[in-house]
């Protein structure tokens, strides 16, 4: 050890042969030292780097290619939108194209950032000495507008533009405002302004009117689906496209939310992530108990509905999201009854697809009713001190809101059942002398007693409840009608695609059941047809075929239908000079009746009014 020369040299220390000197820790090998790296988060790691990256703001990658590429690039921009749409994200990449400089000294202002230029990655990564970032909801005073219209006289160090982020800038006091204004109005032509908030309404105008505003749009849940879709597969994460969509419609349009979410179910799911697990890690119920339920309740089945929810709550759903779910798919039978279109959005689930459209047979005024008292019970739930007891008594609301008559139907008693009638006075009488005061009352109360006391005299029920006992089922087609009479929307649609007919007579039911249809279907159609019409029915199983189901018939019609269309000259020249081209709608046309021919066409000119006389003449 006492040769100076071998110790000098670090390499001679570790590569000499036969050194027996000090066991001096190695230099970490590659691998360890990414090991060592600390991890970062999916939103940061997947952090757009240009205007390429962003996803869902196509409007205002537009607007900017074009504007820079005119050089109308204004002093001012104003980005705004809800959490994780990419605000500040957008205002980096902005800072980075104003300033795009290559190492040769080449390149000016633009949106193509395909290639990193000198300023672009100190510019990302937060750290450039003429990118100013400042959060307003910590710097909101007068004094802090004031360092930065200061020290704006002064020409940027390095880059072309010294820009200056201010990030939820709706957070400034009203002086700090007004002491941007000036400087906003005019300022330098080496300075620029970007400014972010999720809160436009709280800017002052005459801050909005000197920038260019942008509105980042929610990003659409279709799209985002592709997006997590897309990073799992980087990060070689299995996952399903049920989690997918579970995931996007959590995050509620904001990317920085999705990728959240998605990061901690790759954690809770320890890289292979089904439906379930985020169910789990949400406290989402499962989206065919929700439909179960919904079902119940339009079916008025209080009791079933009551016991469905507590399943879900023990199994960890929460009380208010179970009601906000429900919620949403009684919005999306809505949306589905009046767009049937929306049944192909990627998002919507085939539980959702197949049953909602059979949910469709419900009047649109029962789930707008619906939708109404749903609302109103989630806002219940989530104030209430018990949430699970609030949830189910507005299930219970929602069940009995369900078997009242709808207002044609309540007319209809009205006008066959007349309340001043005998059977009226005498029931409303027992109430101690409740419908004398009810006949005497102009009032709201007195037309409130006066409907209550006729839905109580009537000898007889509602047109839709006496027709069912006295109906005689001679066609298949009208049991199928009878089940859309009662809602019972499960039932139904069990009839359409599960039933392969074989014979029908009134009384009788024999059919063979599809490959999907339930094990006790027969016994389940027995019992729910002889409720409905008062009688004991016989539904056999059969070992023959039988016809094709009502689903598997109109397929087959849409087919032909199709397939008639291709085949028309106009169609099919249509199709081949437009390759990839689909009839996505088929409509037929209705022809306008022609009128007899014993009958003349009625003179345009002719005036029913007029005598051919003019009674001064």
């Amino acid at each position: 050890m006492s040769d100076d020369s071998t110790i000098q040299d670090g390499a001679a220390l570790g590569d000499g042969p036969g050194f027996q000197g000090l066991d001096l820790p190695r230099a970490p090998a590659p691998a360890e030292a990414a090991s060592a790296t600390p991890y970062r988060v999916l939103a940061r790691k997947y952090r757009p780097q240009t205007f390429d990256d962003l996803i869902g703001q196509d409007a205002m990658v537009r607007t900017l290619r074009n504007a820079f590429s005119s050089g109308r690039i204004p002093q001012a921009w104003i980005l705004t939108g809800v959490r994780g749409v990419g605000k500040t994200t957008t205002a980096r990449i902005l800072a980075r194209g104003l300033n795009f400089l290559r190492a040769d000294g080449s390149g000016g202002p633009t949106v193509d950032l395909t290639e990193e230029g000198v300023h672009c990655r100190a510019i990302m990564e937060s750290r450039h000495v003429d990118v100013l970032e400042m959060d307003a909801a910590s710097h909101t005073g007068v004094e802090d507008v004031r360092q930065i219209t200061d020290g704006i006289r002064y020409a940027p160090a390095s880059a072309r533009y010294k820009v200056y982020i201010i990030d939820e800038v709706h957070m400034l006091s009203e002086k700090a405002f007004n002491a941007f204004l000036k400087t906003l109005e005019e300022p330098p032509p080496h300075a620029k302004f970007v400014f972010a908030t999720t809160e436009i309404r709280k800017v002052p105008i005459t801050i909005l009117s000197r920038c260019q505003r942008f509105d980042l749009r929610r990003v659409d849940a279709s799209l985002l689906t592709s997006h997590l879709g897309n990073i799992c597969a980087r990060e070689g994460v299995s996952i399903d496209d049920e989690a997918l969509a579970l995931l996007a419609r959590a995050a509620e349009g904001s990317v920085r939310d999705a990728l959240s979410l998605l990061d901690q179910a790759i954690a809770h799911g320890a890289g292979a992530i089904d439906a379930e697990t985020v169910r789990t890690m949400l406290g989402l119920a499962d989206r065919g108990r929700v439909i179960d339920l919904f079902e119940a309740a339009m079916r008025g089945d209080a009791a079933g509905a009551l016991r469905e929810l507590r399943d879900q709550y023990d199994s960890g759903a929460d009380p208010a999201v179970v009601l906000s779910d429900l919620a949403e798919f009684v919005h999306f039978v809505t949306r589905l009854k009046i767009v049937p279109d929306a049944a192909n959005e990627s998002s919507v689930t085939e539980a959702e697809r197949v049953r909602g459209q059979a949910a469709t047979v419900l009047p649109m005024r029962v789930l707008s009713r619906a939708w109404q008292m749903l609302l109103k019970g989630i806002g219940e739930v989530q104030s209430s001190p018990k949430p699970v007891a609030a949830a189910e008594m507005v299930l219970v609301r929602l069940c009995y809101a369900a078997d009242l008559p709808t207002p044609d139907e309540a007319l209809r008693v009205l006008r066959d059942n007349p309340p001043g009638g005998a059977g009226a006075h005498s029931n409303v009488g027992g109430g101690g002398g409740g419908g004398a005061r009810a006949s005497g009352d102009g009032g709201p109360r007195g037309s409130a007693a006066l409907s209550v006391a006729s839905r109580t005299a009537a000898p007889a029920p509602s047109a839709r409840q006496a027709a069912a006992p006295a109906m005689k089922l001679n066609r298949f087609e009208d049991l199928v009608a009878l089940a859309a009479d009662k809602r019972d929307i499960a039932m139904k649609l069990a009839l359409e695609s599960d039933v392969r007919l074989v014979a029908f007579e009134d009384g009788k039911l024999e059919f063979a059941p599809s490959p999907n249809a339930s094990p006790q279907l027969a016994g389940d159609l027995s019992k729910r047809i002889s409720e409905w019409t008062g009688r004991r029915w016989v539904v056999v199983l059969s070992s023959e075929a039988g016809q094709p189901t009502i689903r598997e018939r109109q397929a087959e019609q849409e087919r032909d239908r199709l397939t008639n269309v291709q085949a028309h000259p106009l169609v099919r020249s249509v199709l081949e000079a437009f390759p990839g081209a689909k009839i996505v709608d088929i409509r037929d046309a209705q022809p306008e009746p022609e009128a007899p021919e014993d009958e003349a066409a009625p003179d345009p000119t002719y005036d029913p009014g007029f005598d051919g006389f003019d009674d001064e003449f």
